[in-house]
């Protein structure tokens, strides 16, 4: 037992030690791994890595290298880097005002000489072979009085560079208003152009389109004939129709209240009414209604009216006038006739000479009175859109010095020339007429028919409207071959006997109009359309019969 006794406190004692020995094994185990990790991080932490720098990788420890770095960074080298951002951020500045300068080609050669010469100093300053070498050498330190002089060196060129940008944002920030504002103006004017020819388009169709009123006074008159063509049989032929001491007038229209009017007005202020003849042309289509009217309305104080239609005078065809020749080819048929809507806003300062009734034989009849009525001496030509104010027959009194054309000159200035009507560039015009030449108007034309029938004028006109086929001696109409016709053969009378203007302009004189003879409401403004100017429309609504059952029913809004 004793044995036994001595063997557990003999064991007790060992236990005891031996727990102590494993205590202080642990510890000295985990104070030699903590030691060797230490070591492990300053040695990786101190050893060379040139390939970090200066872009550190994305590992684990890239923020603690990134710190380090920074702890081990040369300051000078930082200084210096911000010193040079600074004079690159203001060698873009200049360069960009100098660039704008130049896109906008300012006045300012001085600024942008001075500009030049900046950016050059900034760029050339750290190329110095003293700076160059030791502050922009890789590998070499940086010398810190020579980056204190680089540093004066490059605030003393920025301060330059922030006075001169000081002096030119002002002028710079003007002229991109100025730029701002002059494409501001183009645009309006590129809208104002499209409006003009809208405008036009719009302004041309309301006046050569027929209104509503004048197309019901024609199928009311021929309503009429219809319904009792007992009244309206032919005439027979009157003697003084081709009675040369009566004083004639040739009225070409196809509109029967406007023919009514210049009749009217003729008629009302003449002395010796029943001295008067009017010789009425017309087309087929209007023919009829223009006879029942004046079968209506017999015209006041004995006066004669001969009504014809274009397809009465046999000689007028394709063979003989070079017009209705023209208007056989394919060619001015398309001119005349194909897509006139798209062509009249491309070409709009051309497109009212697309109207058809520029070709239209009752447009063209003036150059055939000699032919149409052989038997007279003279004749008077009016358009369907004048208003006769005055006795007319000192018109037959005035001596035209055997001149063919007695008319009333539209020059003045430059203006209403011949060079505004015909193409002086072909050789033909330039060889035969002057460009300085007056120009007269047609409307109201006293024709000495024996000097026009000894010139040959019909000829003449048929010689240049022949070859004016393709248009190249003038644009379309009748007064341009009506100026080159009577070129030399027309004689100017005095402008009361004929003023114009009044479908377009707003501002004559109404002195003026009230001396006048005639008044003529030549351009787009009409009498009888809506869009005719107030002003002057009493003047041709006075001469109007409104007790024609006809025209109030027809609503002329008169």
């Amino acid at each position: 037992m004793a044995v036994a006794v001595r063997g557990i406190r003999g064991g007790g004692s060992g236990g005891i030690n031996g727990g102590l020995r494993a205590f202080f094994s642990h510890r000295i185990f985990i104070s030699a791994t903590f030691t060797l990790l230490f070591l492990a991080t300053l040695s990786a932490l101190f050893s060379p890595h040139p390939h970090h720098h200066p872009s550190l990788p994305s590992s684990g420890n890239a923020y603690v290298q990134r710190t380090f770095l920074a702890i081990k960074s040369d300051p000078l080298k930082t200084r210096l880097d911000l010193i040079y951002k600074q004079a690159n951020d203001h060698m873009t500045l200049v360069n960009a005002y100098a660039a704008y300068a130049r896109k906008l080609k300012l006045d300012i050669s001085r600024q942008l000489r001075m500009f030049d010469e900046l950016d050059k100093n900034l760029t050339d300053l750290p190329l110095k072979p003293s700076y160059k070498s030791s502050l922009f050498e890789p590998g070499s330190d940086v010398d810190e009085d020579v980056l204190r002089q680089f540093e004066k060196e490059v605030k003393e060129k920025v301060k330059v560079a922030r006075l001169m940008i000081a002096e030119a944002k002002e002028s710079y920030d003007n002229q991109i208003k100025i730029q701002k504002l002059k494409d501001t103006i183009f645009a309006v004017n590129e809208l104002l152009i499209k409006a003009k020819k809208n405008g036009a388009f719009a302004s041309l169709i309301s006046a050569k389109s027929v209104p509503k009123s004048l197309h019901c006074l024609a199928m009311r008159l021929v309503g009429e004939r219809i319904a009792h063509p007992e009244k309206y049989k032919e005439e027979g032929y009157k003697a003084e129709f081709e009675d040369p001491s009566l004083y004639h007038y040739a009225i070409f229209s196809d509109n029967v209240i406007a023919v009514s009017v210049v009749i009217r007005s003729v008629v009302k202020n003449a002395e010796e009414p029943w001295k008067h003849v009017f010789h009425v042309v017309t087309d087929k289509m209007n023919v009829a209604a223009m006879k029942v009217w004046f079968r209506m309305r017999p015209v006041e104080g004995g006066a004669h009216v001969e009504i014809n239609a274009v397809e009465d005078f046999s000689f007028l065809n394709s063979s003989y006038v070079p017009v209705l020749k023209q208007l056989e080819s394919a060619k001015m048929q398309k001119f005349y006739f194909d897509n006139q809507a798209e062509n009249a806003t491309k070409d709009g300062s051309n497109m009212k000479f697309r109207n058809p009734k520029y070709m239209s034989m009752l447009n063209h009849l003036r150059f055939y009175l000699p032919e149409m009525y052989p038997k007279l001496h003279k004749i008077l030509f009016l358009d369907d859109d004048v208003v006769v104010q005055k006795d007319l027959t000192g018109l037959w009194k005035v001596d035209l010095d055997g001149k063919v054309n007695g008319a009333v000159e539209t020059c003045f200035g430059s203006f209403h020339r011949y060079a505004q009507y015909l193409n002086f560039s072909h050789p033909l015009i330039k060889e035969r007429f002057n460009p300085k030449a007056c120009a007269w108007a047609f409307g109201m034309n006293i024709f000495d028919l024996d000097a026009w029938r000894r010139e040959k004028c019909t000829e003449h006109y048929h010689y240049w409207q022949s070859l004016n086929e393709d248009r190249t001696l003038w644009k379309l109409g009748t007064l341009p071959p009506g100026l080159i016709t009577f070129y030399s053969t027309t004689k100017s009378l005095d402008k009361s006997w004929h003023v114009l203007g009044l479908g377009y302009n707003p501002s004559i004189s109404m002195d003026e109009i009230s001396n006048a003879a005639v008044i003529h409401y030549n351009g787009n403004m009409k009498p009888w359309l809506d869009i005719a100017m107030n002003q002057y429309k009493n003047l041709w609504t006075k001469y109007v019969d409104n007790d024609m059952e006809f025209v109030q029913m027809c609503n002329f809004g008169l």
